[in-house]
């Protein structure tokens, strides 16, 4: 949709959205490979996005359930035990029964963490209490444990305080976790500080997990210590730290500013720009580090930040192979970026797949996705349904898509309610929508705040139009304010706007700079002015003297040219004139057709001027007939004059009234004498 301003043209984005994130089948395990997943995390907990549009990240909790896990002796029979069923362990389990039966309490530890691990409470019990009694730490820790399961949670805090004061490492860690569950923090900080500061893992993790909840530095250093020791959620955990918080970031990644921090830059949260190829150093590097030691031991989500990496990188097979890993493992984000993988390397068919499995999971992203596919076939009703599903998946995305849907259905009233639901919903873009279809039907009070709303949200777009509105005012000193806002985030027509405003103000320098940058984005118009005013600096060229070389082209002429070949005709003309001038007459000529055949009636004068300096007046006449009657007034004068060469007395009185009409002043002037002139021969 297209909204004439008086001085720019209205922009409505007209994309439907696919939020990037970042088959089941034998496609995509011949694109990418598919490694086996070894299992999946237990408890989703929301996160932050990290940036708009891309992966939104959930942490997993390896260690949910009871408080604590059962702690072994250091008996290496003991974990055989536990883990296998051959006739070796079954001997040592009745080994260790004949001795816990003697009174050895060694083995009736032992022989309680098996029991407990199998979950025979009733067995493990007085084996655990007999070894407790004889002083084992590990028995009262595991004692906790079982007691824990059975619900006396007091009891068995009891007995994890009894092992962590002897030093249990793993019960200071169970305490730790049930002072915090009570609500003691600084009871929790204790102990489980205790239980970091002996080397065990779950302790480093549980303690980085309360200090991270307080915004506390130190969360860092204890993630650190736990994922070097093979925690796979807290190796995810450090790898989103450390990719949330850049080195170049002057915030740590609770906000605060980093030491020797001046306090400007980026904030916290922005993504990292990555290199191309090669290696990533710094806090980013060892983010994908991390990321790629949790993915590996089988952490859905770290396979799909790493796979975004590595995209971003241009690295998209390996990219591919680590969403596989992860969609397969059930996120429905990473089946949703792989399907965005597969349509970018031209397999659509394998991308619906793998978005379908995505939006059947609740992702609205996919769903959009799918949407947009549709769409693009002409399918408008399932189009229509996907939409919905994003939206009802809580993706506003959904609604505006429908607004774009029913707008290019010309159902007008349909696309306005969606943008209106988006738009309250806070999509900038849906907003800079309302407003344009508001502008359409005659309500420039109703569009003015909706417009205001999507620039103020960030929308260039919608900036833009602000200072097409305030233009169409005569407002010029606020719409410039809106034209360098939206120039300032890159818009092109914007940036040409400005440029404009300040060549009208005499503020060459500064309006060179805008038209550089409207001109490098692909306007033909901005490289006409700017040409033009680098053109205004140089001396004139006259043609080449005899036995000279061809001078070469200025980058006045380059930037012509560059709007000459996006069909500017202004520029062609002129173009075709500063070669004439070089004396390249084939260039010129060449130019000076293309915009006469475009409707340039310049470019027709100046082609009829080329030919009939080469003798073929004929096809000149013709060339300047078109001029003429375009309204060229230099071009009906010499029409007149090759009519009063031939003796055609009175065309050539016709058309010297004809340049008379037309102008300019100087023209006209020659034009009257010429036309007497012919009427005194007439009536001679």
């Amino acid at each position: 949709m297209v909204f004439m301003g008086d001085r720019a043209t209205l922009l409505e984005t007209g994309r439907f959205v696919q939020r990037r994130s970042y088959l089941t089948g034998s496609a995509s395990h011949a694109a990418f490979g598919s490694p086996a997943v070894r299992d999946k995390e237990t408890t989703d907990v929301g996160e932050t996005p990290r940036t708009p549009g891309i992966i939104r990240a959930t942490e997993t909790a390896e260690t949910a359930g009871c408080a604590a896990t059962a702690e072994n002796t250091g008996n290496e029979e003991a974990g055989r035990a536990e883990s296998t069923e051959s006739p070796e362990s079954a001997e040592s389990e009745a080994r260790h029964r004949r001795a816990a039966d003697a009174g050895d309490p060694g083995s009736m530890s032992v022989l309680g963490a098996l029991l407990l691990r199998r979950g025979d409470l009733d067995g493990a019990e007085p084996y655990l209490r007999g070894a407790t009694a004889e002083g084992d730490r590990a028995a009262a820790n595991n004692l906790g444990v079982l007691l824990h399961q059975r619900g006396y949670v007091d009891d068995a805090a009891g007995w994890w305080r009894v092992a962590a004061v002897a030093g249990s490492a793993a019960a200071a860690h169970a305490l730790g976790r049930h002072y915090r569950e009570r609500g003691d923090e600084p009871g929790a900080e204790y102990w489980l500080r205790q239980s970091a500061e002996q080397g065990h893992a779950l302790g480093a993790y549980a303690l980085a997990d309360l200090l991270e909840h307080r915004g506390d530095v130190g969360a860092e250093r204890w993630l650190r210590a736990a994922a070097e020791q093979g925690h796979r959620e807290a190796a995810y955990r450090l790898a989103r730290l450390l990719d949330r918080c850049p080195d170049d970031d002057p915030h740590d990644v609770f906000g605060r500013p980093r030491s020797g921090s001046d306090g400007f830059g980026r904030g916290a949260g922005r993504t990292v720009d990555r290199p191309s190829k090669g290696t990533v150093t710094g806090r980013a590097g060892e983010a994908e580090q991390w990321y790629r030691q949790a993915a590996a031991r089988g952490h859905r989500r770290a396979a799909l930040h790493l796979g975004a990496i590595l995209e971003q990188r241009g690295e998209p097979k390996e990219a591919g192979r680590w969403y596989l890993i992860s969609a397969k493992a059930g996120e429905a984000r990473a089946a949703c970026a792989l399907g965005f993988l597969l349509r970018d390397a031209g397999d659509e068919e394998s991308a619906a797949v793998w978005w379908l499995r995505a939006a059947q999971e609740g992702d609205g992203n996919a769903a959009n996705a799918l949407g947009a596919l549709h769409a693009a076939r002409g399918e408008q009703q399932t189009a229509e349904r996907w939409y919905r599903a994003a939206m009802d998946a809580g993706d506003v995305n959904g609604a505006y898509n429908l607004g774009l849907l029913c707008a290019a259905q010309d159902r007008t009233p349909q696309a306005e309610q969606w943008y209106r639901r988006a738009a309250y919903a806070g999509h900038r873009e849906a907003a800079n929508a309302l407003a344009v279809l508001l502008l359409q039907a005659d309500d420039a009070t109703g569009a003015e705040p909706w417009f205001s709303k999507a620039a103020e949200a960030g929308s260039v777009d919608a900036a833009f139009n602000l200072g097409i509105l305030y233009s169409g005012r005569d407002e010029d000193r606020m719409a410039l304010v809106w034209y360098e806002r939206a120039a300032a985030a890159g818009h092109t027509e914007a940036a040409l706007q400005v440029g404009m405003a300040l060549l009208h103000q005499g503020e060459e320098q500064e309006a060179e700079r805008h038209l550089r940058c409207a001109a490098g984005g692909g306007s033909a118009e901005a490289a006409f002015r700017l040409a033009g005013v680098l053109d205004s600096r140089q001396p004139p060229h006259g043609p080449p003297a005899l036995g000279e070389p061809m001078p070469e082209k200025t980058e006045c002429e380059e930037w012509y040219e560059r709007a000459a070949e996006q069909g500017h005709r202004r520029a062609q003309v002129r173009v075709g004139m500063l070669a004439a001038a070089r004396g390249d007459m084939d260039s010129a000529a060449r130019w000076y057709r293309e915009a006469a055949e475009a409707g340039s009636r310049n470019g027709a004068f100046n082609l009829g001027l080329l030919l009939a300096r080469e003798g073929s007046e004929p096809e000149a006449a013709l060339w300047w007939s078109r001029a003429a009657n375009d309204g060229h007034g230099r071009a009906a004068l010499r029409l007149a004059l090759l009519a009063a060469r031939r003796g055609e007395l009175t065309e050539g009185q016709r058309w010297c009234a004809r340049a008379v009409e037309l102008g300019p002043a100087e023209v006209a002037e020659r034009a009257a004498r010429l036309r007497e002139a012919l009427h005194q021969e007439l009536t001679a």
